[in-house]
């Protein structure tokens, strides 16, 4: 049986008079891998800090095994000034330097994790990249070898690459005797990680086993029981309510018990936290635009003299849902500014099409003015906003992205970095767009508002360019893939994030048709010779050869349509069938070799023994 490392018993926390905690329940056993999950503002932040003994509970009791080290990572990690940003890490662990043999064994562990998520440990910390800050933080968490790690968002500044990296990680090293805790909105990443989904919401901690998709199965049913218990609950509430105020006969009448029972239950339903609310969205995609979006022919970019882009000829059509993919730096944020016309090329021309009206999410939020009301953001010098036709008070429908209408009076500078990504697309949202441009819109946004999000978009009847490293985010709202790869190289694909991960270049299994090999295949035997086989296995013997080559011509032919820029625009149901054959043609071939070398086989020995 495994042992309990920590446990909370009754747990309460406040923040000012809203309360974080309320007689919350925990416990984290070895080897556990536990996903928290909760709105934002909800207090999983504030549970790490709590977990790690950072700050106080208000009331209850933590119980921690006798020596546990617990190691927190938080969501923007300090790294002191140093020369280089291994020395900063040292700086910031306070490495034990009485101690020669201990201290340098955490520098061959240090070492030994920033070698594994390839992060550089030479390079000044204050030049590093947010990835690569996160990437050293991470190293440095595990460097420390806890018994309890406590990650909050370590996926946030992380390509997709970077977060495979620590997904392997965690799996390697959280394990046995030692236990996780994560924070994180990537619901594909709590997938491969956790062992454990535990939610934080209205102050209670409930726990599930097993991973996100799981979680998901048992939150639907509860919230159904919930609701329909809410709903009984109220109506036996509103009868007791009328019961009360019939007047004088019913005062003649009352029964002490019940009003009693009716004081406890007027209590109990303003005791009752509502559900917090869910983000409402919509987008206004305004006028048709034309049939071609924009069309780059022969772009070249280059940088430092590093070519981010090669000679690139695509064709984005209306419509079209396209997803930008490819690791930090490669060259996606930019691509888009030289699509949007914001950049030149150092090659190539750029063609837009007409009557176009573009919305643009800077993943650096430069639209957003700190110094501007929330309020003013979406509607400067007006009450109103009007959207698809409709007019709107700016409070009623900053309402509707979560904003109070005291908190829509407040400077952007005094919001939360998820509050700041609602307030830009509300803003973005707000104005008619047929061409919605979004670099990185998932960052610090919750799960529901995640979901949220994703039926929006998949509602929206314009063309989307998205930039994501959100895995799942990618394959519920894209149809197809751009994706940056070696030396400057884009490659179209069908689908979203896991078709691309599917078929991308270079596939080992489907080399490029026009570089593979004819199939070795063997001569046509004589049907003279086929001594011991039956008339129908030697018929059979004698097609094989061909049947096999006809198999790999087609699924050459299958890979180079698939390739087409234009394919995409296939019909759905063409596209399904394709990709249906696709992954059927090396189950075919493999079952006609076995079957041609068992023909061949029993013939050869025919022939020896005749």
């Amino acid at each position: 049986m495994l042992n309990t490392l920590l446990t909370l018993r009754k747990a309460s926390l406040a923040y000012g008079d809203v309360p974080l905690l309320d007689n919350a329940e925990l416990s984290i056993a070895e080897g556990e891998r536990i996903g928290l999950i909760g709105r934002n503002g909800t207090g999983k932040s504030s549970l790490l800090q709590a977990l790690a003994g950072e700050i106080r509970l208000d009331d209850g009791e933590k119980q921690t095994k006798d020596g546990l080290r617990i190691v927190r990572l938080p969501q923007e990690p300090d790294l002191p000034a140093a020369p280089t940003l291994k020395e900063s890490l040292i700086l910031r662990a306070h490495f034990d330097e009485e101690d020669s043999r201990a201290y340098w064994q955490q520098v061959a562990s240090l070492d030994a994790f920033l070698q594994k998520l390839k992060v550089n440990p030479d390079i000044d910390p204050a030049r590093a990249s947010g990835g690569e800050r996160k990437k050293a933080a991470i190293a440095l968490a595990f460097a420390q070898s806890p018994d309890l790690l406590l990650l909050d968002e370590p996926t946030n500044h992380l390509d997709i690459d970077g977060i495979l990296m620590l997904e392997n990680l965690i799996k390697e090293t959280c394990r046995n005797n030692r236990a996780l805790v994560v924070i994180t909105h990537d619901r594909a990443f709590l997938d491969d990680v956790s062992t454990r989904i535990v939610e934080l919401d209205r102050g209670i901690l409930r726990s599930y086993p097993g991973n996100f998709a799981a979680y998901e199965q048992h939150k639907s049913y509860e919230l159904s029981i919930e609701e329909t218990s809410n709903r009984k609950f109220d109506k036996f509430w509103r009868q007791e309510e009328v019961w009360i105020r019939r007047g004088i006969e019913a005062r003649r009448t009352r029964n002490e018990g019940r009003v009693r029972r009716l004081e406890r239950l007027r209590r109990e339903r303003e005791a009752r936290r509502e559900r917090m609310g869910r983000v409402s969205m919509s987008i206004d995609s305004g006028e048709k635009s034309g049939r071609l979006v924009a069309e780059l022919r022969g772009i070249s970019k280059s940088f430092g003299g590093r070519q981010i882009i090669k000679g690139l000829n695509f064709r984005l059509m209306r419509g079209d849902r396209l997803g930008l993919v490819g690791p930090n730096g490669a060259g996606k944020s930019t691509l888009i500014k030289i699509l949007l016309g914001q950049l030149p090329p150092d090659q190539g021309t750029v063609r837009l099409g007409t009557n176009l009206h573009i919305a643009y999410f800077d993943q650096l939020r430069a639209q957003l003015d700190l110094n501007k009301t929330v309020a003013d953001t979406i509607a400067p010098g007006s009450e109103w906003v009007e959207i698809g036709g409709v007019r709107k008070h700016v409070k009623s429908y900053l309402a509707d992205f979560l904003f109070s209408p005291r908190r829509a009076d407040s400077p952007v500078s005094a919001l939360s970095g998820g509050e700041r990504n609602r307030l830009l697309l509300a803003r973005l949202f707000a104005l008619p767009a047929n061409l919605l441009v979004l670099d990185e819109p998932t960052n610090d946004l919750d799960i529901d508002s995640l979901e949220i999000l994703e039926q929006t978009l998949a509602d929206f009847s314009g063309t989307l360019i998205l930039v994501s490293h959100d895995r799942r985010f990618l394959d519920n709202t894209v149809t197809q893939v751009l994706a940056a790869e070696s030396g400057g190289e884009w490659h179209e694909y069908v689908g979203g994030y896991t078709d691309w991960l599917k078929y991308r270049r270079p596939a080992p299994a489907n080399p490029e048709p026009a570089e593979k090999k004819a199939p070795v295949l063997p001569a046509r035997p004589a049907r003279k010779k086929a001594l011991r086989l039956t008339y129908r296995e030697g018929k059979e013997l004698e097609s094989l050869p061909g049947d096999i080559e006809a198999l790999e011509q087609e699924q050459e032919k299958l890979i180079a349509a698939m390739a087409d820029p234009g394919y995409h625009r296939s019909p759905v149901e063409q596209i399904k069938a394709d990709r249906l054959r696709l992954d059927e043609l090396p189950k075919i071939l493999e079952r006609k070799y076995a079957r041609w070398e068992e023909l061949e086989g029993k013939k050869k020995a025919a022939e020896e023994n005749s």
